[in-house]
């Protein structure tokens, strides 16, 4: 719990910075396709730090989110062999593969935007968009407003609690890390055993 309470205060002590939103830009892109880490952590700090920036944190998480999700789909469409096949192997999501490409056949664009929006690894869908082929327009459009609403809403709370939201996580700080992978897991989880 230290490495991870010294982790937060690291970040809130950066999310009031010039540095802030070009780390959060970069994060949110390329959790999409590759990164491990969702950018909701650096986007909850930043907006404690600075509420009245939340629309534009939310703003710029969900642009770079979603571009982020185009290239994932771009390295699904024309490198599955060559980098995607290994994202799948890192995440242990091989067998999960053709499931979601029947998911896309029965559901393309509520796939997308489920797995936009819950905890589920939104890069796995974002390789299987390429992979399988979907209408690209549909996955932008259902991208777009699965990541958006997982955003807006983050930040929204924040702003609207702020300063009580900030002391309640800094008195009970152990506990939100603990949430914050059990949630991380869940996806894998409902990955694993639902799908």
């Amino acid at each position: 719990m230290k490495l991870f309470r010294s982790l937060y205060d690291w970040v809130l002590h950066w999310a009031g910075t010039p540095y802030a939103l070009p780390a959060l830009v970069i994060i949110s892109f390329a959790e999409s396709s590759v990164f491990p880490v969702p950018p909701d952590i650096l986007l909850i700090a930043m907006t404690v730090a600075v509420p009245a920036l939340w629309f534009r944190y939310a703003l710029f998480c969900t642009a770079a989110s979603v571009l982020g999700g185009m290239f994932g789909y771009l390295i699904g469409l024309k490198f599955m062999d060559v980098i995607g096949n290994r994202v799948l192997e890192i995440y242990h999501l091989h067998e999960k593969f053709d499931k979601i490409g029947d998911l896309y056949r029965e559901h393309e664009a509520w796939a997308v935007a489920g797995s936009g929006f819950t905890p589920i690894p939104y890069k796995l869908f974002t390789l299987a968009a390429g992979a399988f082929k979907i209408d690209f327009p549909t996955f932008v459009f259902a991208s777009t407003v699965g990541r958006a609403a997982r955003f807006f809403l983050v930040a929204a709370l924040i702003y609207k609690f702020g300063p009580a939201i900030k002391q309640w996580i800094e008195k009970y700080f152990g506990w939100f890390t603990t949430l914050f992978f059990v949630l991380l897991f869940l996806g894998f989880y409902l990955l694993k055993f639902v799908l």
